[in-house]
């Protein structure tokens, strides 16, 4: 272990200005654009899965609930984990993982196997996605990460888009086992690709197992997403479930931030948040994915419960605005390289809020077009904020605290979207509600559809709230280097 830790330290301090970066990238890309576009394959198959399985529609829900819930509590854990082992070690174990739950769910005889196969998919999208922002951050200088991770962008943003569309394609003409079939060999080159061109890039440090750390991590951020999935699931916030789901997971978030506080080798190191920028960042993130995963529930909804289109063409809706949102994540990687953030993250936040406006007056005899034409809008806004947002916050840290940042802001992204998506629909179902009180014929289908559309009225009202909120945010943003006082040793020190 001794040799593995000299010859990652050795590529760091003398070998690091000779590595290709292009199939280090690559290599992380494919990986990537696998795991991601796994994420939202199956949604389109649970009518599938569910007479196959002769299951419910709460419990095939545990099919999407428990991959974010198992991604929310191991990402936190991972900034521990990358300075124990090396980048070849953390992605190709994160891709293998992902393969043996690709197989695991491919083959499965009944649902909880599938579930099973579903978790440990998540173990390897967990592990992958703080590891490749991470090695992003150690091979590129500042002033050209802006390029690298539109990159990233372009995948991030891409792949959840065409996974409706394709598994929609798929379950017509196939089984949904297909789902999975077609996944094992593009995951099986992923691990070839890696196997071949990525490179050792980080230092491995290995501080001490704090088990108790990790333990009220995963209590913790585990409880928040499961307390807000079950309340957007369950339709109310006064659930028994619910409401002891969140208290456990409060006060075992509390313990965990007093526990890293005061602990000289923190596994999540909240010294981060001295930087202010990273700090803005945090928050504004915090702000944009609750907007984003709300706003990606809500219209597939109007567009199956009220225009009463299918699942299939609800995703193909969305596409046109993930298609233009991937093409201009490299584009707003390399403006920001050049302008630096500001003069993207604000106009992007007043797109999106633009379009957030719109949606506000979303009516029941709206056309397809018209939805497109506004997703795009957002689509559009999104991919100037994200990216250079990111990446602006995590400029700021030395090298030594890379690795938390990283799981810092993942965790933030997933915790935002299950807080976002309940807070949203328990939104849309009150305002559903409280038009159906006023109504004066409460039976008449149509009076059903117009209660959705008045609830949607209430949940774009807030997230325009929002995107307001985000745009005062992003004013203070500006461009930022990692300060030259302070190396990794001074802060093991």
């Amino acid at each position: 272990m001794d040799f593995n830790n000299n010859m990652d330290n050795k590529a760091v301090d003398v070998d690091l200005s000779k590595i290709k970066r292009g199939p280090i990238v690559a290599a992380l890309i494919i990986g990537a654009f696998v795991a991601i576009l796994n994420e939202t394959l199956l949604n389109i198959a649970f009518s599938d899965l569910m007479e196959a399985f002769e299951i419910s529609e709460s419990t095939v829900q545990w099919l999407s609930t428990a991959y974010m819930l198992v991604v929310g509590m191991l990402v936190p854990v991972t900034a521990l984990l990358q300075q124990w082992f090396t980048t070849r070690q953390m992605f190709i174990g994160a891709m293998v993982l992902f393969l043996v739950g690709t197989i695991i769910s491919a083959a499965a005889p009944e649902f909880g196997v599938l579930l099973a196969g579903r978790v440990v998919q998540a173990l390897g999208t967990g592990l992958l996605m703080p590891v490749m922002m991470n090695v992003i951050l150690i091979i590129y200088p500042p002033e050209k990460r802006g390029g690298a991770m539109g990159m990233i962008g372009l995948v991030i943003m891409t792949a959840p888009v065409i996974g409706p569309t394709l598994s929609g394609l798929i379950v017509e003409h196939l089984s949904w086992r297909w789902l999975f079939y077609l996944v094992i060999p593009l995951v099986v080159f992923s691990i070839a690709f890696a196997w071949a061109f990525l490179k050792n890039v980080t230092t491995l440090t290995k501080p001490r197992v704090d088990v108790i750390s990790i333990l009220l991590s995963c209590i913790g951020f585990g409880g928040i997403v499961y307390g807000f999935s079950s309340a957007g699931e369950r339709g109310s916030w006064t659930d028994p479930v619910v409401v002891w789901t969140l208290i456990a997971g409060g006060i075992s978030l509390a313990l965990f931030v007093w526990k890293q506080l005061v602990s000289k080798e923190p596994i999540m190191d909240l010294r981060t948040f001295r930087y202010p920028m990273f700090s803005l960042v945090a928050v504004l993130m915090l702000v944009m994915m609750m907007s984003l995963f709300s706003t990606m529930i809500m219209l597939p909804l109007f567009m199956q419960n009220v225009l009463l289109l299918t699942a299939f063409a609800s995703g193909l809706a969305l596409m046109p605005g993930g298609i233009i949102n991937g093409i201009m994540a490299p584009i707003s990687g390399m403006l920001f390289d050049k302008f630096g953030p500001r003069v993207l993250v604000v106009p992007g936040i007043a797109l999106m809020g633009i379009a957030t406006w719109l949606f506000m007056g979303i009516e029941n005899d709206w056309t397809q077009s018209r939805i497109i034409i506004i997703h795009i809008i957002m689509m559009v806004g999104m991919s100037l904020v994200m990216m250079p947002a990111q990446t602006t916050g995590l400029n700021q840290l030395p090298k030594g605290l890379y690795p938390h940042g990283t799981a810092i802001l993942n965790t933030l992204q997933q915790v935002a979207g299950a807080i976002g998506v309940a807070l949203f629909i328990s939104i849309m179902s009150s305002g559903a509600k409280n038009y159906m009180k006023t109504s004066s014929d409460p039976t008449s289908p149509l009076e059903g559809l117009q209660s959705m559309v008045a609830g949607l009225h209430d949940a774009f009202f807030v997230g325009l709230c929002l995107a307001v909120l985000a745009l005062v945010i992003s004013l203070f943003i500006k461009r930022t280097h990692a300060p030259k006082e302070q190396s990794e040793e001074d802060l093991a020190a």
